[in-house]
């Protein structure tokens, strides 16, 4: 059910319980246990626009480089609800360990198939994302906007935690943060120490090299303690570098705003253009806000650029070691393009 009075009616596969929260649609076509478990997709009622889901059903946990999980993005299934055209109920691939309905049961996570997801689609690009609630039975709730909560001190870590000994020190503050993004610090021999949101490593005196603000759910004027954190990193001008939600943080320390888009970007194909050039990057993204650039005070420059709505992509200080993408170079799902961006950013924390 959607906040306009629009109703789809199809078939429970998941847990057997009603759950409200803001409805989205992802264009990708494979990559779902990994999109599942991002938590940039707290609070939010998943459409997914591929036909058919759950035909691989879900891997096994296996820890990777630093006890990592090696295939999953966070520690559960962070999606409030799904929404699917077709569910495959037998699953057929060499790693599954369990049907994607298993998994969903597990997390307590409600899920419908039967349902016009082409239809679904086309109205939320209308109309933009709206509020919308799946209902089970006659287990009815009511409506809810997760933007008005602070999601990101929902999705990270409680308490600090150190990943590898690499010779360089990435402090990395956790507003969500998918666990690849650690793994491709790890790979490149850095050591990650990651904090809450939250957290004040100025007062808590940390010994780090270089700053990562990683991606999350929600609003980014919300995490008020992690720009103040990060302004105060500019200032001292420590390398920094940010994805997804962390280039909207950025912005905002560095005195920029943000907006919510109409209904965001969540795939694993969209075009990227490099400001000045004809060079474009497929890349993975799962964002509903973005930064303005027109806000972007005189010493920052616009870095990439969607090239199917001309929104901003990504910012870069004209001399300074500040930089972010709105996009997902660690991918997991999606192209690895333009994953060189971990190389660039630790090449700026050894100089």
């Amino acid at each position: 059910m959607l906040s306009d009075g629009t109703v789809f009616s199809g078939y429970s596969f998941g847990s057997e319980k009603s759950v409200a929260g803001e409805v989205v649609f992802n264009t990708g076509m494979v990559g779902y246990p990994e999109s599942f478990t991002d938590p940039s997709y707290r609070g939010q009622i998943l459409t997914l626009t591929y036909p058919m889901i759950g035909n691989y059903g879900v891997p096994k946990s296996e820890s990777s480089e630093g006890g990592v999980d090696g295939h999953f993005e966070s520690s559960r299934i962070q999606i409030s609800g799904l929404v699917v055209s077709e569910y495959s109920k037998n699953d057929h691939h060499w790693n599954s360990s369990k049907t994607l309905r298993e998994w969903l049961v597990e997390n307590n996570v409600p899920a419908i198939f039967g349902i016009d997801t082409r239809e679904l689609t086309k109205k939320l690009r209308e109309k933009g994302v709206m509020l919308g609630k799946i209902v089970v039975g006659e287990n009815d709730v009511e409506f809810f906007d997760p933007n008005r909560e602070n999601l990101v001190a929902q999705a990270g870590i409680g308490t600090p935690v150190v990943y590898g000994k690499g010779a360089k020190r990435v402090l990395a503050i956790d507003c969500g943060m998918k666990n690849n993004i650690i793994r491709c610090f790890l790979k490149r021999g850095v050591q990650v120490i990651r904090v809450p949101w939250d957290y004040d490593f100025f007062a808590n005196k940390v010994d780090f090299d270089g700053l990562f603000i990683s991606n999350g759910p929600g609003d980014p004027k919300m995490c008020r303690a992690t720009i103040a954190n990060v302004r105060k990193a500019l200032e001292l001008e420590i390398p920094t570098f940010g994805i997804c939600l962390g280039n909207q943080i950025l912005a905002l320390a560095a005195g920029a705003d943000t907006y919510k888009l109409k209904y965001g970007h969540r795939s694993q194909n969209q075009p990227c253009v490099l400001e000045g050039t004809k060079r474009c990057f497929i890349t993975s993204q799962n964002h509903g806000f973005a930064v303005n650039e027109k806000t972007l005070p005189k010493e920052w420059l616009p870095w990439f650029r969607n090239a199917n709505d001309g929104t901003n992509e990504g910012i870069r200080h004209r001399s300074k070691p500040f930089m972010s993408v709105q996009f997902h170079p660690e991918a997991f799902p999606g192209p690895t393009d333009t994953e060189f961006l971990f190389d660039d950013f630790i090449r700026m924390i050894e100089k």
